[in-house]
């Protein structure tokens, strides 16, 4: 409208520029007026956003115990409270995952029992990739080191990162030994069957199925993709839940023969 206006003869229309400029400028008032009000709502809504997360952080953090205390014992080796937090925090996001509250009574109790739980089989399995004579080099853990590093942009952010976790570079290195054995461990002595197709085939019409009943139930249905185009992630993930399952199953062959002291 303006380019058009600019063409015309100022002296001609003078009134009618005043007036169209009137115009444009109350719109524009009004414009700004309105970007204004979104933007404090957004702020508010951030704002508000950031204290309910501050809130839930405090709720979650007294869910910790102290690092130093022994929180269970497991074939003489003691697991540390540090450790125990560490796993309680991924325990937590899990829950969050879900969609559920991991602070709440009932939650709170099944997060405590899952963590611990989830401790003892660890160190069962890490002891036994040990036992079997599993060993990480030099080499294979700078390399997973490096690996890691590499996540971060800069060599500040990876020691902040360190920092926050409440981990000395040594520590780290560990850990990234002890991940090691453990995956050594678990590929080679953890076997597991084969997926079949039809285990794929009944996995994809059963989420079929669902995506059906969901979208019958008044949600609206995606459109399914054709079996060919996702069996390999169907695939993938009937693997990792069997070996899930067979890790599960020789933790508890493990627990008879383990003398497991929970102090938590």
């Amino acid at each position: 409208m303006k380019k058009l206006m600019y063409t015309l003869l100022i002296g001609v229309i003078a009134a009618a520029l005043t007036a169209c400029g009137s115009n444009d400028d109350a719109k524009q008032s009004k414009s700004d007026d309105q970007k204004t009000a979104q933007t404090e709502k957004q702020k508010e809504a951030q704002e508000k956003q950031e204290k309910q997360a501050k809130e839930m952080q405090k709720k979650l953090d007294k869910q910790k115990v102290d690092e130093k205390k022994t929180v269970a014992v497991v074939n003489g080796k003691k697991v540390s409270g540090e450790e125990y937090n560490a796993a309680l925090s991924s325990s937590q996001a899990q829950y969050q995952q879900m969609g559920q509250d991991p602070t709440s009574k009932e939650a709170a109790k099944q997060v405590k029992q899952q963590t611990i739980d989830n401790l003892v089989g660890q160190t069962l399995l890490l002891q036994e990739a040990e036992n079997k004579g599993y060993k990480a080099t030099d080499e294979e853990v700078n390399k997973k080191l490096k690996e890691t590093k590499k996540q971060f942009k800069t060599d500040k952010q990876f020691k902040a990162a360190l920092k926050d976790a409440g981990l000395t570079q040594s520590q780290l290195k560990s850990e990234l030994a002890d991940s090691i054995k453990y995956q050594q461990y678990v590929d080679k002595d953890i076997q597991t069957p084969e997926v079949t197709d039809k285990e794929i085939q009944d996995y994809y019409d059963q989420f079929t199925k669902q995506s059906q009943s969901q979208a019958s139930g008044g949600k609206e249905q995606s459109q399914m993709p054709k079996l060919e185009d996702v069996k390999p992630q169907i695939k993938q993930q009937l693997e990792q839940q069997k070996k899930q399952e067979a890790l599960e199953k020789k933790v508890e062959e493990l627990k008879k023969n383990a003398k497991v002291e929970v102090k938590l």
